[in-house]
């Protein structure tokens, strides 16, 4: 191997490790040689993203384009409640695909992607952070939703994001949000998270992601193509799923991840590090509450997910075996039975108010 070929392996393999200790969202495959020739064939695969709604184009109060596609339900008995889907770090609206199939007609839908992210408008560097995500959240709901009953569903950095909306509106729970999922999230302490590796090690690589990343972005040549590595997809398989996946998924994650820029990767990192909203999640005790995990998560581990729910008495906590920090597309069964639950349960308290008054 020559000197450059070496530069160009340390850089995708630095890349990675920044990725990961954001304790976000990289997406993606199960070794290689244990799963390619047992995975499903091509024709057999689903067509992950390529689910399509109404689109729209808000601009929020700094100028920035969100990207949003509704969909809206046939029946209009089923528009009763509007779904809000936030994705999360380095990762773009597809990622909630096998909810989108299932919750399809059932409820109106709202997707977008975050600033910075998939089709939506580059954002200022100094915007990168996540009290601004809670104010797009708050943009969308304005803009998309104006009135009636509102779920929130948040992965990662979007639960992050909800928390930060939480904050800042805290008269909106109970009132016009009714349900909130929080899946494969956290409200703080990214940088105690030792990401599955001894504690020492993981300290260090806590400490070093921010300025690796920032380093990496401004040579972002070094690392094209990182993610169709073998060094790119056991990394990005190790550090989101918990079980073996087919190469179809995993690929799908690793091309979203691919495609944000590793700029945009660089400026959310020292976000997520500081993002702390403890004092925020007692306003979730005005919703009904679901809390998802996965019992293989190295990003944002299961404790962190307990630390919501004893702060919020009487939600809901579902920790799923052998599934990683992209749950919802290890385990979509299992989120949507969960999810179903949720807007059940929303549905049932908007008609028992309604005959209280």
């Amino acid at each position: 191997m020559d000197l450059s070929s070496a530069v160009r392996v340390a850089g995708r393999g630095a890349a990675a490790f920044g990725v990961m200790a954001a304790g976000a969202a990289v997406g993606v495959l199960a070794e290689r040689a244990l799963v390619r020739r047992s995975a499903l064939s091509a024709d057999d695969e689903p067509q992950l993203g390529a689910l399509r709604g109404e689109v729209r184009e808000i601009v929020t109060p700094d100028g920035t384009a969100l990207h949003v596609e509704v969909d809206e339900p046939e029946d209009m008995d089923s528009s009763d409640v509007t779904i809000i889907f936030c994705h999360g770090y380095a990762l773009t609206h597809d990622s909630w695909h096998y909810q989108r199939e299932h919750l399809r007609g059932s409820a109106r839908l709202v997707f977008y992607d975050q600033r910075s992210h998939g089709l939506s408008a580059k954002a200022s560097d100094a915007s990168h952070h996540i009290d601004q995500l809670g104010r797009d959240l708050a943009a969308v709901i304005d803009a998309i939703a104006p009135g009636g009953p509102i779920v929130l569903i948040g992965h990662s950095m979007g639960g992050m994001s909800v928390m930060a909306y939480a904050d800042q509106n805290p008269e909106a729970f109970g009132s016009r949000i009714r349900g909130v999922a929080l899946v494969a999230t956290t409200a703080g302490n990214v940088q105690a998270n030792s990401l599955g590796l001894p504690g020492p090690l993981g300290k260090i690589v806590q400490s070093w992601a921010p300025p690796i990343a920032q380093f990496l972005a401004e040579r972002e040549h070094w690392v094209d193509g990182w993610s169709d590595s073998d060094l790119g997809l056991l990394i990005t398989r190790l550090y989101s799923f918990g079980s073996p996946t087919s190469d179809h998924a995993g690929r799908f994650v690793a091309q979203m991840l691919a495609n944000t820029s590793l700029e945009v990767v660089a400026d959310f990192l020292p976000a997520l590090h500081v993002h702390d909203k403890h004092d925020a999640l007692p306003v979730f005790q005005k919703a009904e509450l679901l809390v998802i995990v996965g019992s293989a998560d190295r990003l944002t581990p299961p404790e962190l997910s307990e630390e919501i729910v004893e702060a919020v008495p009487g939600a809901e906590f579902a920790v799923l075996g052998e599934s990683g920090h992209m749950v919802m597309l290890e385990r979509p069964v299992e989120v949507n039975e969960l999810l179903d639950g949720l807007i059940a349960r929303v549905r049932r308290d908007l008609v028992s108010r309604q005959g209280v008054a």
